[in-house]
């Protein structure tokens, strides 16, 4: 008996992996034998380089930085980018596509430096990029670097030796594993923190390293571009007395940033439900679905009794009435029924950009118009607008406007639209190193070990131990007061490292930061008055000063001292008298400091340190950002409060004036952080300083005749995006320190704590939580 199975049931014969070629028909099977071992290591092809000009790579470079990338190539930089692709890429930049990947790695790679909008051939950025990427060509095409895969834009796998035969036989590769695809040639050469090196540099180790003070003059200044929709780099070299044309450059600059930031927030988008399904619903849930819309002042032309909702500053007409004003023009503005939304929860002063809802009233002549006022568009309006409601433009937290959520805010945290790249402060920006800066900040910052705390009757603290990240916060330092300087000589006795109140080391212990703020004197220095006191006078107080912080050298060795000047302190103080000086205002001179300086030369003289400690005299306003991006600070010094008082508008009284209005009426966060003995007024009264000006994103919301500003610097008074927290030294308003959309503002008031002698007052602030009011006796 035949015991052969059929063909069908016998087991086929196993072929060798290397011939296990596919085929669609038997008849092309593989033979069985091996196939002839090859060479897959491809030649290095020669490159003959040629001379490129820039006009025939023009529209090429266009195409990938302007178009694709939002970038402005100058002609220098065209020049060199011509010149690099000629020399590495040869003949074929154009039929091969050689050009193509060189440019889209030095505009790519120009983006993760930081660089600015406009792209410049002498930069230093630009030459670093072409030198790094001159590194990695090979034939005229860009080769990864070893170990790290290759760059966006190519397979983004990492291919393995055995998978490029495999690749060539038609075999599907055995593993794919994809690299990280924002490695970029140009992060490789890029100076930062990794986490493989974090402990390379001794600086790295101390949290001082990555503070940094920012003045305004220094600040970039950033210009909102509405074809773009994007932030652009102001290029002009700015002037204290720049022509006139500025200032409405810098209204239109500040009307731009608050009309795009409405129009992100959910109530003024547009639903993507057809308006067919919107009218099948009932009246009342369609009414609430309704998105608002802002129009402009010139549209309600011919449109009598129609109702509208206006966005535009409060400004005075020459007849002194009260009116709005937005990029297309002005109108006459009736206040007497108008409620504000939420009541009484925010003030309203001429200069302001507010919110306006009601009734246009057409009229046949327009108000102000026989003084000087123009009629019709880009004038003032015939007619006047009856407002009903009136409010704030809500403010955008911050994680919204850099496009970021989550903790870590890494590439996998990431939410719709933000302007995540732009580096607002010269720090680098959110998407670019805030991830690594998180890195560091667990790192540096971590909690210290169980120790003994602070004794609880001088300074209580929320956690067990005191950590290295505090910020201690004097508020108004009048150093002519006698008892001044022995309030400030306790408060430092506290945070000294030698005291016997701490018992762990300098290190995790002492505060990372003080913050000491004008107005150094009571009156305004070198005003003319009898009480204002010379110059020689005023360097005698900080000579006091210095003999006083003499004492401590401790702290001077491991903590950043920065000062903010007022509206009396030099030189400005000259010529305003200490009326309201223009915004920024320069740090207090050199020549009345040198004794504080030589006291911090004198204590780090026998320190080892890397990172010494250091005296910082800022303007005001001025920005701290500590780890980049992640924690930015914004230090002001004025009395805002008065200032709000004395101008704003009265509106229509309600039957509920006396109540109190509620915490979620004005949006406030849940970690308020008053003090228990603020009355119920003196926290409402904080609540509307802290709503009225996130809300409007200026520091100086008023008419140039109340608080000036320079308009070339107008764009570093901007509080956007909202910072993380923010010093508001204000002597005439309450001590508080309450979080709103975020953010969280902190006022100390005046050092001295006024109705009780002997008392000194200041915050504590724990970077990242929140700010708490602190007293002691002296």
């Amino acid at each position: 008996m035949d015991t052969t199975p059929a063909p069908i049931f016998r087991k086929p014969k196993r072929i060798p992996a290397s011939s296990a070629l596919p085929s669609s028909s038997p008849a092309f099977g593989t033979p069985v034998h091996p196939l002839k071992p090859f060479n897959v290591a491809v030649s290095k092809a020669a490159i003959l380089p040629i001379i490129l000009p820039p006009a025939t790579l023009r529209p090429l470079a266009f195409r990938t930085f302007t178009k694709k990338h939002a970038l402005t190539l100058t002609s220098s930089a065209l020049q060199e980018l011509a010149s690099f692709i000629g020399r590495h890429c040869g003949s074929g930049w154009r039929e091969d596509g050689l050009a193509d990947r060189v440019l889209e790695e030095a505009a790519r790679s120009w983006k993760n430096r930081n660089g600015g909008v406009i792209v410049d051939g002498s930069s230093k950025e630009l030459r670093e990029i072409l030198k790094t990427l001159e590194g990695n060509m090979a034939g005229g095409k860009m080769v990864g670097p070893t170990g790290r895969g290759l760059p966006r834009g190519d397979s983004m796998l990492d291919i393995r030796d055995g998978d490029v035969v495999n690749a060539m036989l038609g075999l599907r590769p055995t593993t794919l594993s994809r690299e990280d695809s924002n490695l970029s040639f140009s992060r490789i050469g890029q100076q930062g923190i990794d986490e493989d090196d974090d402990d390379d540099d001794d600086d790295a180790n101390d949290a001082r390293a990555w503070l940094t003070v920012i003045n305004a003059y220094d600040q970039p200044r950033l210009i909102f571009n509405v074809n773009k929709k994007h932030f652009e780099r102001e290029t002009t070299k700015p002037s204290l007395f720049p022509p006139i044309s500025h200032r409405t450059t810098a209204f239109r600059n500040r009307y731009h940033v608050i009309h795009q930031r409405l129009l992100r927030n959910e109530a003024f988008q547009t639903s993507t439900v057809s308006s067919s399904r919107n009218r099948s619903l009932r009246p009342s849930l369609s009414g609430a679905r309704q998105s608002l819309k802002l129009t402009p002042i010139a549209n309600m032309l011919g449109r009598h009794g129609s109702n509208h909702m206006l966005l535009g500053q409060l400004v005075l007409l020459p007849t002194s009435d009260l009116a709005i004003s937005d990029l297309s023009g002005t109108i006459a503005l009736d206040l007497a029924q108008a409620v504000a939304i939420p009541d009484d929860s925010a003030w309203f002063c001429p200069g302001m950009i507010v919110l306006v809802d009601g009734l246009y009233e057409e009229k046949a002549e327009s108000t102000g118009s026989v003084l000087g006022g123009g009629i019709g568009v880009g004038g003032t309006l015939g007619g006047c607008f009856r407002a009903f409601f009136i409010g704030q433009p809500p403010c955008e937290k911050r994680a919204a406007t850099l496009g970021v959520s989550g903790l870590d805010g890494g590439q996998d945290h990431t939410i719709g639209g933000g302007f995540g790249w732009i580096d607002f402060l010269g720090v680098g920006s959110e998407r670019a190193v805030g991830a690594k800066m998180r890195r560091l900040e667990r790192r540096l910052l971590e909690p210290p070990p169980p120790s003994a705390s602070i004794d609880a009757s001088l300074l209580s603290s929320t956690s067990s131990s005191p950590g290295r990240n505090r910020v201690i916060i004097l508020g108004e330092l009048n150093l002519d007061r006698p008892r001044t300087l022995q309030a400030l000589r306790k408060i430092l006795s506290l945070y000294d490292s030698s005291s016997s109140s701490f018992t762990s080391s300098t290190t995790t212990t002492t505060p990372i930061s003080f913050i000491l703020t004008g107005n150094f004197v009571q009156h305004a220095v070198m005003a003319g008055s009898g009480a204002s006191g010379d110059s020689i006078e005023y360097k005698e107080h900080f000579d006091l000063l210095a003999s006083t912080l003499s004492d401590f050298p401790s702290l001077l060795r491991t903590a950043t001292f920065i000062f903010v000047p007022g509206d009396n302190d030099g030189w400005v103080s000259a010529s305003t008298a200490g009326a309201s000086t223009p915004l920024p205002r320069r740090p207090v001179p050199e020549i009345f400091t040198s004794r504080i300086r030589r006291a911090f030369t004198t204590a780090n003289a026998g320190s080892r340190s890397p990172v010494p400690g250091s005296a910082v005299w800022s303007s005001n306003p001025s920005r701290v950002t500590l780890f980049g991006p992640n924690h930015e600070m914004v230090l002001f010094r004025d009395d805002l409060s008065a200032r709000l008082r004395r101008n704003c508008v009265s509106l229509k009284p309600t039957d509920d004036d006396g109540a109190v209005p509620s915490t979620d009426a004005m949006n406030l966060d849940d970690n308020d952080a008053s003090t228990t003995t603020s009355t119920p007024e003196d926290i409402r009264t904080a609540q509307k300083l802290v709503k009225t000006l996130l809300d409007q994103g200026f520091l100086a919301p008023f008419r140039p005749s109340v608080r000036p500003v320079h308009w070339d610097f107008a764009s570093t008074l901007h509080l956007y995006p909202l910072p993380s927290a923010m010093v508001l030294v204000d002597a005439t308003a309450p001590p508080f320190a309450l979080s709103y959309e975020g953010c969280h503002v902190m006022n100390p008031g005046s050092l001295l704590v006024p109705g009780k002698r002997g008392v000194a007052r200041w915050v504590e602030y724990e970077v990242g939580r929140a700010g708490t009011l602190r007293e002691c006796a002296f």
